[in-house]
């Protein structure tokens, strides 16, 4: 634990958008929501864009913590509550598309990034890591999603987009943050009330280590 690196507000950030808002810092550690494109329902999605535009409006980057953490707890959490809900096709309720998923999160631990907690849920995957200073936040994600959508496209013989475009992430602020980071992974399919088989949970030894 002592030798995980969290947010510093003091140092270097690098700032990316596409249609959400990404910080980075070298070498952090980060907690990634990344969902299947039809996870939530069309006008569920357009409520939330009408009203996260009219907020950031207001609120103009950069934020302070607090400022943060209000956008996170508005629309992402109200995000994380659509996709517990169970909408879309929920293709990795399958195990062999959820495997290919769990897998592919795997692969270059260690290289590109060292994962300390994963779940792939039915519509979604939640994953805690650290950022590998050679690897920009966009690329592990862009792999991860560019890899799977093939393979699991090719298994269900369908075309076309798999996942979202874009990703929800947060830069773990402290040890508080970073072990409610690792419960909520672990708990999430239970809070989903999943069955065992409807997903792929993964922790390492340093996430086993917190109760």
């Amino acid at each position: 634990m002592a030798e995980l690196r969290f947010f510093n507000p003091y140092a270097e950030i690098r700032f990316t958008a596409n249609r959400l808002p990404h910080w980075q810092q070298e070498r952090a550690v980060y907690f990634v929501t990344f969902r299947l494109a039809d996870a939530v329902p069309h006008n569920l999605r357009t409520q939330r864009e009408s009203e996260r535009e009219m907020w950031l409006r207001i609120h103009p980057q950069p934020w302070s913590a607090e400022v943060e953490r209000e956008y996170h707890e508005r629309f992402s959490g109200a995000i994380e509550r659509w996709l517990d809900a169970g909408y879309g096709s929920c293709i990795l309720r399958r195990r062999d598309c959820a495997e290919i998923a769990g897998e592919a999160l795997r692969h270059f631990d260690g290289e590109r990034v060292a994962i300390i907690s994963s779940v792939v849920m039915p519509n979604h995957v939640h994953v805690l890591f650290v950022q590998n200073t050679d690897w920009l936040l966009e690329k592990p994600l862009r792999s991860w999603k560019s890899f799977t959508s093939r393979r699991i496209n090719s298994l269900l013989g369908r075309e076309g987009s798999l996942w979202q475009r874009d990703y929800f992430d947060r830069l773990v602020r402290n040890e508080k943050h970073f072990a409610n980071c690792v419960r909520y992974i672990r708990r999430n399919p239970a809070k989903a009330r999943l069955h065992s088989t409807e997903f792929i949970f993964y922790e390492s030894e340093l996430a086993r280590s917190l109760e």
